[in-house]
């Protein structure tokens, strides 16, 4: 956890070196380290939350095409922008809705952003360093050298790459699988693909259940005392896992069958129809978005 908290620090400090003062650097890369000294240890068991957050949200009463649609526009305008700024602003908006208008805690909501948000940071040092010498190295370290190309464009890439992850976010908790699936249905996607996704999905929370059961056995019998000990255990754990997945797949596509199962899932739908508040936010987010793109690149 220290090591992820240095590299990210180290990260942060080589995107803005050069560009803001001193003691205004300092105070980022100390932001960058309680953020993750806050939120980036947080786990949540074995069960995945994400569905029982879209299940519990205040925004899961809203219209599901309409939230897809506005989800895909902003991605499609967040990827298009060529400044950091329009996407880095969708990404603390739909933040900013799904948290206070959504109800998801602000905690919650942090600890499931830490890991790409991390991994988008610390993707980010391949654009940033660069081998060899330049006239124009804002840094230099022996061969290595940060030059203001570099940092601009990898500046742009993490605020793409955060502005895409809150529109997923956004959809992701806000609306319960089996509505986005309905979407999908409606805009004809194949059934084989739709029941893949359905029965992934599904097993998905299975395995894991299983696994943490497994996971737990073997530390209560202290399968993971000393290096040696612990590989053996992972590996004897993992070894049942696949043999228990198959095991149950065997079982569930049996029990689906005893139940006349024609190869597709259907559930039970509720209509939610679009309501002038949730088109009128669609627009005038849209509308700020394609403006402030439309700006920035000029």
């Amino acid at each position: 956890m220290y090591l992820t908290v240095i590299l990210t620090v180290f990260v942060l400090w080589s995107l803005f070196t050069g560009l803001c003062p001193t003691p205004l650097l300092a105070v980022i890369c100390l932001a960058g380290a309680g953020f993750l000294l806050l939120f980036g240890h947080h786990s949540h068991g074995s069960i995945l939350p994400i569905d029982r957050y879209a299940q519990q949200s205040h925004l899961a009463a809203y219209n599901p095409a309409g939230k897809a649609a506005l989800s895909v526009i902003l991605l499609v305008l967040c990827l298009c922008s060529r400044h950091p700024l329009p996407p880095f602003l969708l990404f603390l908006t739909l933040s900013c809705v799904t948290v206070l208008i959504g109800g998801l805690h602000l905690h919650e909501y942090f600890s499931l952003l830490s890991l790409p948000a991390v991994f988008v940071l610390l993707s980010g040092l391949a654009l940033v360093w660069d081998a060899g010498t330049s006239a124009d190295a804002v840094v230099s370290f022996g061969w290595f050298v940060i030059t203001e190309a570099g940092q601009r464009t990898a500046r742009l890439v993490i605020a793409r790459a955060l502005g895409a992850v809150s529109c997923l976010f956004f959809l992701s908790l806000s609306t319960p699988m089996p509505e986005i699936l309905s979407v999908l249905r409606r805009l004809h996607v194949p059934k084989v693909v739709i029941e893949l996704a359905v029965l992934i999905y599904r097993y998905l929370f299975v395995l894991l259940s299983v696994y943490g059961n497994m996971n737990h056995a073997a530390a209560s019998r202290l399968g993971y005392d000393g290096v040696r000990r612990s590989i053996r255990t992972t590996g004897q754990v993992y070894g049942n896992l696949l043999a228990s997945s198959l095991r149950r797949a065997g079982a569930y596509l049996d029990a689906m069958e005893s139940r006349c199962y024609d190869g597709e899932i259907r559930f039970l739908e509720e209509h939610k129809p679009l309501c002038p508040m949730q088109v009128l936010f669609s627009v005038l987010i849209t509308g700020a978005m394609a403006a402030s793109v439309a700006l920035t690149a000029a």
